[in-house]
């Protein structure tokens, strides 16, 4: 009698917390941190998820013989806050059928719009297991976000809908040092870097800290940074207190920071992890107005970092043509979407099709406007 083929197991757990890190980190890789078992124990550990947040932790795994081979860090989602990938039209038009559009289900790292690995091991079998847990639990949805373009083909096969969008990441095309990065644009713009440059730094003290060289006074102030420009984009700042403390004990060398010292008080920084080939930009924040301070702790100290350290990209997140004009080229960013309603996922596929193309004129546009000698 032929073995039979072992039995895959479904499981959501309360959060990656309940999941052993191991194996978790075994699927995730050590390229990217920020899906990694420690980033997203911190989220929860801090209260930054769970609650009343509007993100409940519900990791999917799934086993074969006791042993993870797929997951996904997903949420139930009781809003649509801190994806970075705007669906309130989607949401809007499903209510106004008579549907309860939420909680629906989202794969994603919360408030972090950085494509990475999303599917964690087998593709096709977290894919189903997300597709189970959405039609068993009656939920409008579920949305994998920022996912990497290695996911689109075996999602599309199932039925998924595929989103594009455009972010604007640095890439370094074998630079020894900024210097050498700056040759490369144009006359008009190597100027204008210089120039933001050297006003930025004006009576100025600016260090790098990694790690262990980022002491409690420092992710302190790092909170303050964080929550005036919180407040000011969002109305209120999605990370609590606790979060930054979490961060600086579970990261180790994956955080990076830039701080602006003025009479030897910190008035601006920027906080940076470290991955295997990229340098992800994450949270900016400043209690005194600086012209151009943002730009030097932000990209070009980040890029100056990348170039030493041998990364391949700066990515600075979501949003920012501005980017554009200090040397970072427009990509494509790509999420996934699973409407068991046939009705409402052909009106969605309309829709992200139409979007598709209007995307790429966007990219086109963008790329003719690159400041580089030879684009």
């Amino acid at each position: 009698m032929a073995d039979r083929e072992p039995e895959l197991i479904a499981r959501i757990s309360r959060g990656v917390a309940d999941i052993d890190r191991a194996q978790w980190d075994a699927l995730a890789g050590d390229g990217d941190p920020l899906v990694g078992h420690a980033f997203l124990a911190c989220l929860e550990a801090s209260g930054s998820v769970g609650g009343d947040t509007g993100w409940d932790p519900l990791p999917l795994v799934v086993e074969r013989d006791g042993r993870i081979i797929a997951a996904a860090p997903a949420y139930l989602k009781a809003q649509s806050h801190g994806e970075y990938v705007f669906d309130h039209g989607w949401a809007e038009a499903w209510q106004h059928s008579g549907h309860a559009y939420y909680p629906k289900l989202q794969v994603a790292v919360p408030f972090t719009p950085v494509p990475g690995r999303r599917l964690l091991g087998d593709r096709d079998a977290i894919l189903a297991a997300l597709e189970a847990v959405t039609v068993q639990n009656g939920l409008s949805s579920a949305h994998v976000t920022f996912c990497l373009i290695d996911d689109l083909a075996a999602a599309e096969a199932r039925g998924w809908l595929r989103r594009d969008g455009i972010q604007y990441h640095w890439v370094n095309r074998g630079y020894a040092e900024f210097d050498e990065f700056l040759a490369a644009l144009s006359s008009r713009k190597r100027k204008a870097i210089r120039k933001e440059r050297a006003t930025a730094c004006v009576g100025l003290d600016i260090v790098t800290l990694r790690g262990a060289e980022i002491a409690p006074a420092q992710w302190d102030a790092m909170w303050h940074f964080y929550q005036d420009t919180g407040s000011r984009k969002w109305g209120s700042p999605y990370l609590t207190r606790n979060w930054f403390d979490q961060v600086g004990a579970a990261m180790g060398d994956a955080a990076l920071m830039f701080l602006a010292y003025r009479d030897g008080q910190p008035i601006a920084g920027a906080l940076n992890f470290v991955g295997a080939d990229a340098l992800y930009g994450r949270y900016w924040g400043a209690l005194d107005e600086v012209p151009n301070l943002h730009f030097e702790l932000s990209y070009y100290r980040a890029i100056e970092w990348a170039i030493a350290h041998g990364l391949a990209t700066v990515q600075a997140g979501a949003q920012g043509e501005h980017k554009l004009a200090r040397g970072y080229e427009p990509v494509v960013t790509h999420s996934l979407h699973y409407l068991p309603d046939l009705g409402f996922r052909r009106a969605v596929a309309e829709f992200v099709a139409r979007e598709r193309e209007a995307v790429a004129i966007e990219l086109q546009c963008a790329r003719d406007a690159l400041p580089y000698r030879s684009a």
